[in-house]
């Protein structure tokens, strides 16, 4: 009966031991996608406002909206990207906008430009 005990002691340790680690194991965490709605609308209205809004009394093309936005990303970005002192420079006569603001823009293109 000892043998016993000791047998199954010693497969349970065993057992035990091999499916622990001390590594640990990564478990891939799903990111939300980012949508216009969601994420980059309000930039849009704080950052592109007054020209780019027309409710604001804006002239320029309207970016109020879903999609002017998504047709005109890349044009954004490049000029968003852009020095001040460059010509074509957005937001015009404002500061240049923060890397992460500007990561923002990238990726919701990268996510496949999603309105909701």
């Amino acid at each position: 009966m000892t043998k016993y005990f000791t047998l199954v002691a010693i497969v349970a340790a065993i057992f035990l031991l091999t499916n622990c680690s001390s590594s640990k194991k990564t478990m891939a965490i799903a990111v939300p996608k980012l949508n216009y709605e969601s994420n980059l609308q309000a930039i849009v209205i704080a950052n592109c406002s007054p020209c780019h809004i027309p409710a604001k009394g804006g002239n320029k093309k309207p970016y109020d909206n879903f999609a002017n936005v998504k047709t005109d990303i890349d044009e954004i970005i490049r000029r968003i990207e852009l020095a001040p002192a460059e010509r074509g420079f957005m937001p015009f006569k404002h500061d240049k906008l923060n890397d992460s603001t500007i990561a923002v823009f990238k990726q919701w293109r990268a996510d496949g430009l999603l309105e909701k």
